[in-house]
């Protein structure tokens, strides 16, 4: 069923950020394969994590949800996880399903994995080929998508690495192995991705090496057999959620939006750094810290934005804000470009075609280049109008309704039930800010 979100003069309001994603799988996933009892505040419990947890309980851990964000894990400790009974679906997880291959790399175990359409056509080979490596088996056929069985060793041997692509999911996936693994695993990346693999592990006591020198690629280094201990953890706000609300706030006319709690992480920043170039003007003010990850609360107002060409470092750093930042372009004076993004082709859907398309069908003149787009800015008056097919990407949903506040007229979209997946208060939050968005 079709929702439609409605131009409105004023978004205002102040909005907890949910719980970041990212951090929300590593916890439950760190917390499993802990000694003792982990206790989790702020957890995001969409739909892809609470796949991860399900997983997790079916490999052995006891995952206790206790409400309003509230869980208890108590963990198996090291190879300690066991075969399921049935298998493991993940839905739309990429980060949940790729992330736990790592895990079960290492464990004396065979499990067979699913997931949704989406989830089914994406490439697993770039996670396979690596822990193959290391000693993983599976039963993949040579395009590596879902479903497939995996059987883990526990006599994984660590490897050096260098993945052919920036993604923080392979990176994490080969250091949970190297966990369980014999010797000293290697990840070598010539572009940094998110750390927050890295980040939690320390706080569940485990020693993780980064080297970083000039020119040459970031080394991040784990030493098999540690052991991680249960902790107490606040999840921080997630800022691509997040990248949402600002976005409504900036392209309100008469706008005061405030995200309160939201993760300030520079591996995680590209969004907000690109909207300032353009013009925003965010405010950031400090909102202490949560797992080891600085808070900020950030405002954002109504601003004349201008067309940029996005920095290709931030790529990496942004590269689930993309459909927001093509909406930010859309009502900016003057051109956007995006190169070195050839990465969001095989997300939950290719994003490059969903962006340009959903831009296009609200009357913005944008084009598809192999690796990004090309926006030309409406200079606030972005017709609006389309219905929006999202090919159940949560992203491209959201991003399209917030077009729809700012537009000259109402935007629809296909489909909204995915926005559980990773953001499942959004709709009420646009509500609290006063946005006009409904069924039909």
């Amino acid at each position: 069923m079709a929702w439609t979100s409605r131009p409105v003069k004023t978004l205002s309001g102040a909005i907890r950020a949910p719980g970041d994603k990212s951090c929300s799988h590593r916890a439950l996933i760190f917390g499993g394969l802990a000694e003792g009892t982990s206790r989790f505040s702020g957890l995001l419990e969409g739909d892809d994590v609470l796949r991860t947890g399900t997983a997790m309980a079916a490999l052995g851990a006891d995952v206790k949800r206790l409400g309003g964000g509230d869980w208890e894990v108590t963990g198996v400790g090291a190879r300690g996880l066991s075969s399921p009974a049935d298998v493991l679906d993940f839905g739309n997880s990429g980060t949940g399903s790729r992330l736990m291959m790592g895990v079960m790399a290492g464990h004396a175990l065979t499990a067979s994995l699913t997931g949704d359409k989406s989830l089914c056509s994406r490439p697993m080979n770039r996670i396979l080929t690596p822990l193959r490596q290391m000693g993983l088996t599976d039963t993949a056929a040579p395009d590596g998508r879902l479903p497939f069985a995996i059987t883990g060793s526990k006599t994984l041997k660590a490897i050096t690495y260098a993945p052919p692509q920036a993604s923080a999911q392979v990176k994490s996936a080969v250091l949970l192995a190297g966990l369980s693994a014999n010797g000293t695993t290697i990840v070598e990346e010539a572009k940094p991705t998110r750390d927050h693999t890295e980040r939690m592990l320390r706080g569940f006591g485990a020693e993780v090496g980064v080297e970083r020198a000039a020119g040459q690629p970031v080394r991040i280094s784990i030493r098999g057999g540690q052991r991680l201990h249960a902790i107490d953890a606040d999840i921080p706000g997630d800022p691509s959620s997040a990248a949402f609300l600002v976005a409504a706030g900036i392209l309100s006319s008469d706008g005061d939006v405030q995200v309160d709690g939201v993760m300030s992480n520079p591996t995680r920043s590209g969004f907000y750094d690109a909207a300032n170039l353009m013009g925003a003007h965010l405010g950031a003010e400090e909102a202490g810290d949560a797992a080891g990850e600085r808070l900020i609360n950030i405002a954002a107002g109504p601003a004349r934005l201008k067309g940029i060409h996005v920095p290709e470092h931030l790529v990496p750093a942004m590269i689930d804000e993309f459909p927001i930042l093509a909406v930010l372009a859309a009502f900016a004076e003057g051109e956007t470009i995006v190169t070195g993004a050839e990465e969001l082709r095989v997300k939950e859907s290719d994003r490059i075609g969903a962006t340009v398309a959903m831009l296009r069908a609200n009357g913005v003149e944008a084009e598809e280049t192999p690796d990004g787009f090309i926006v030309q800015g409406c200079a606030g008056k972005v017709p609006g109008g389309g219905l929006v097919e999202t090919h159940h990407d949560h992203r491209i949903a959201m991003s399209a309704l917030i077009m729809g506040t700012a537009a000259m007229n109402p935007v629809s979209v296909d489909d909204i039930s995915m926005i559980d997946t990773s953001y499942p208060d959004f709709l009420a939050h646009m509500a609290t800010l006063g946005a006009d968005i409904s069924e039909g």
